[in-house]
């Protein structure tokens, strides 16, 4: 006999399809909270890990020449503005500015109408003086020959003497006043004072011309750039570090990569109140006049420096109201801020005079806000722990 499969189910099947069912439920349901309090976790670990900051301490790389960087100022060997010393109008000029000369060549020349008339009323004036001194003089010796045979009076003689010295006085001041005008007369011709290249021309033929000296009425100015002068003031910290004969790297923004050996001169020897420097002249060459007068610079001083001397970047220091202070780590990677002296500012390092030692694991560039006993993290690139390097002396400035 078949059995019809349309039949309903039993009760039993039933309840065991409700138990399979509650049991998936209950699975899902703590596979869900299981899964959510993982996340949480990682979440809150994540989290937790954000707020620890990560830093790198200062590494070898740091060992170097000392050295610190000035702006600096170039200005000719020698400059010479030509002013007229002389009233006319430019008759012409021959260079022109970017001309090199030579000493004494011409420059330009000055047409002075007024001068020209003048010298010849001197002479005029010179040479009637002269007449009247002959004339003078051969009365004064006749006079003395009638003095002899008693014909005139010896009053009479003096007189005449005496109008001889006074038309010899006059002609010499006349003949001085001519060679004043021929002296003024040379000055039509502008030359050169020494070999160099003409800077400014601020004149033009046909100009009038006036008898200047004030600024900005210079006809001409002619420098000398073979070899420039270099002035930089020096902050009183650093003057120690400079000294006569010492070499510096110069170099211009025009001239990007390339560098010139400035040898220092002189110095000031004396600080300026106002700006708290000292100033420092320094030579250089400029046979190729690759360096314009006028224009600024950037020295680079070496200097040579302790080499027990413990010696930061300035990135390590923090400045706040408890002084100069380093941020160090421990070994359990918890900071420790030691304050510190500075013994010299390099620029680009800090020579520390106390307060720290060279086991110290000293952090570079500390977040802002940090303090003794805080947790962070040492950032994967430091690699081992970095001592405080010192810094060996520099080597010698190439030129």
């Amino acid at each position: 006999m078949k059995t019809d499969s349309s039949s309903p189910r039993s009760p039993a099947s039933y309840k065991l399809l409700g138990i399979s069912l509650a049991v998936i439920a209950v699975i899902v349901v703590v596979a869900g909270v299981a899964t959510r309090r993982s996340q949480a976790g990682q979440i809150k670990e994540r989290a937790t890990e954000a707020t620890v900051p990560t830093v790198s301490l200062v590494s070898s790389a740091n060992n170097g020449a000392a050295k610190f960087e000035l702006p600096a100022r170039i200005e000719a060997w020698a400059r010479v503005p030509i002013y007229a010393r002389v009233s006319g109008y430019l008759k012409n000029w021959s260079v022109d500015i970017g001309g090199t000369v030579k000493a004494g060549q011409l420059l330009a020349e000055i047409d002075t109408p007024d001068l020209d008339q003048q010298l010849l009323q001197a002479q005029a004036e010179a040479n009637n003086a002269r007449s009247n001194l002959a004339l003078a003089t051969s009365t004064a010796k006749r006079w003395q020959s009638l003095l002899a045979s008693d014909a005139v009076s010896k009053q009479e003689a003096d007189e005449k003497a005496g109008d001889l010295a006074g038309k010899q006085s006059a002609v010499n001041a006349l003949q001085a006043n001519v060679e004043r005008v021929q002296a003024l007369k040379r000055y039509t011709r502008l030359t050169a004072p020494f070999a160099g290249v003409v800077t400014a021309r601020n004149t033009d033929t046909g100009a009038l011309i006036n008898v200047g000296g004030a600024p900005g009425s210079e006809l001409f100015v002619v420098s000398d750039i073979q070899r420039l002068r270099v002035y930089v003031n020096v902050p009183q910290s650093q003057v120690a570090m400079v000294h006569v004969g010492g070499v510096a790297q110069l170099s211009v923004r025009e001239r990007p990569g390339r560098t010139y050996a400035a040898t220092v001169q002189s110095l000031a020897q004396a600080i300026d109140p106002r700006s708290g420097a000292m100033l420092v002249q320094l030579a250089v060459e400029n046979q190729n006049k690759e360096l314009l007068p006028g224009g600024f610079a950037t020295l680079s001083f070496e200097t040579a420096v302790n080499t027990n001397s413990l010696n930061l970047p300035p990135a390590a220091l923090i400045f706040g109201k408890n002084g100069t202070q380093v941020a160090t780590l421990g070994s359990d990677n918890r900071v420790l801020l030691k304050p510190v002296t500075i013994a010299r500012d390099f620029g680009s390092l800090i020579e520390i005079a106390g307060g720290i030692d060279r086991n110290d694991r000293v952090i570079n560039s500390p977040p802002d806000g940090i303090s003794t006993g805080e947790l962070v993290r040492l950032s994967a690139d430091s690699g081992k722990a970095a001592n405080i390097p010192n810094t060996p002396n520099p080597a010698k400035a190439k030129p």
